[in-house]
């Protein structure tokens, strides 16, 4: 595996909160937004990039497949046991009350890979220049268009599109969305991304642009200059995965 990040402030924000991690000895790979304010937003996505890695090690480390639910399951409890900690962070510090953050991560092993989230950073895959999003955001609005109460293009602009219904850190037991195992094949590449990117950008621009562009590292450059030329909104991260060989992680 091949892989390349970038995170930029974006345009209009005085500092980035969000965060990026990569394990790849172990094939994990993950995305972080954070938010409850500019200091608990960077705390929250620090955590979130220093502790999941250390809880993926421990609960993958008898897991020899990820196919079938026991794998799913302990990657859901990873991000569950995770989320227990940003918010018992907030909990017990003064200023960091509403700390939380989204989190998508992607577990590679061998020939498969397992998506987990929560909120609405999101994964999307690319394979021979069709490019699926993986994930579905955890927002209000999303919920809205799965009742057929909102359409696509009216959810961009409603205002539950930033709405969060789960994230990393948020009070009771949400559970994290787990799926997968996909089957790789060689010439696959993931990218992972905070919202910064893709309330800038559409599906098709993404696609467009790596399909353009093969290098990983070059790939981000390119989607993060695309998305400030678009208004950089928001903080922007990046993460690209080229899969070169499904032998080994």
């Amino acid at each position: 595996m091949i892989h390349a990040a970038e995170t930029d402030v974006g345009r209009r924000r005085l500092q980035n909160e969000d965060a990026w991690f990569a394990d790849p000895a172990r094939g994990i790979y993950g995305v972080s937004d954070g938010m409850g304010g500019q200091a608990a937003g960077q705390l929250a996505s620090r955590i979130v990039a220093e502790t999941l890695p250390r809880l993926l090690k421990r609960s993958l480390r008898h897991t020899t497949s990820l196919v079938g639910e026991v794998a799913k399951a302990r990657l859901a409890g990873a991000i569950g046991e995770l989320s227990m900690h940003v918010r018992q962070t907030s909990q017990d510090h003064a200023g960091l009350q509403g700390m939380g953050a989204t989190v998508v991560v992607v577990v590679l092993h061998e020939d498969q890979a397992l998506i987990g989230h929560m909120g609405d950073s999101r994964a999307y895959h690319l394979r021979e220049g069709t490019l699926r999003q993986l994930t579905v955001d955890h927002t209000l609005s999303q919920r809205l268009i799965e009742a057929g109460e909102l359409s696509t293009d009216q959810a961009a602009t409603h205002p539950g599109h930033s709405k969060l219904t789960r994230f990393v850190g948020m009070p009771g037991e949400p559970p994290a969305e787990v799926s997968g195992p996909l089957e790789l094949q060689e010439g696959d590449r993931f990218l992972l991304c905070s919202d910064g990117l893709t309330n800038m950008l559409t599906n098709g621009r993404i696609r467009e642009i790596l399909v353009r562009q093969d290098d990983p590292a070059e790939a981000c450059r390119l989607l993060v200059a695309a998305a400030n030329e678009a208004g950089g909104s928001d903080n922007i991260t990046v993460l690209v995965i080229a899969v070169d060989s499904t032998s080994g992680r």
